[in-house]
C-alpha cells in the first residue's frame, strides 16, 4: 500500500504545483478563468486528496507532527504555504503584493519538497547555512 500511497501522493504534489503556478499567472493577469468554476473546485480536490494521502503516509511510517521534526516543518510550512497562496490569489489587495506572495509561496513549496526528500526540518535552508 505504501508505494501506490507515495505515488498518489507525488502525483497530487505536482498537479497542485502546475495548478498553483497557472492560477498564480491568472490572477496576476487578472483572468476570467480564475473564476472559473472547475478552477474554483478542481483545487480543493487536488489538495483534499494531496493531504489525506499525506496523513496515511504519516500513519504508515508512523512519522507524526511533534513526534518526527522533518514532519512538524512540513506541517508549519503547509500553514504559510497556505496563507501566501491565499494573498497571491485572492486576499491580496495589490497586484504587487499578490506578486510576492505568490513568490514568497513557490519559495515555501520549495522549502516543503526539499524537507519531504532530505527528512531534515530545515530542508534545503540547511544546506545554504552550510548544516
Amino acid at each position: 500500500m505504501y508505494p501506490i500511497l507515495k505515488h498518489l501522493h507525488l502525483i497530487c504534489v505536482a498537479l497542485s504545483l502546475v495548478g498553483f503556478i497557472i492560477r498564480g499567472a491568472w490572477a496576476l493577469t487578472d483572468s476570467p478563468l480564475l473564476k472559473h468554476r472547475l478552477t474554483r473546485v478542481l483545487p480543493h480536490v487536488i489538495d483534499t486528496v494531496l493531504l489525506l494521502s499525506a496523513v496515511a503516509l504519516a500513519v504508515i511510517m508512523a512519522q507524526y507532527p511533534l513526534q518526527a521534526g522533518w514532519v512538524t516543518a512540513k506541517v508549519v510550512g503547509l500553514l504559510a504555504y497556505i496563507g501566501l497562496g491565499t494573498l497571491a490569489l485572492k486576499r491580496g489587495r495589490t497586484r504587487r503584493v499578490r506578486a510576492i506572495a505568490f513568490v514568497g509561496a513557490l519559495l515555501v513549496y520549495g522549502w516543503i519538497v526539499s524537507v519531504a526528500l532530505s527528512k531534515h526540518p530545515a530542508g534545503w535552508v540547511a544546506s545554504l547555512a552550510g548544516g
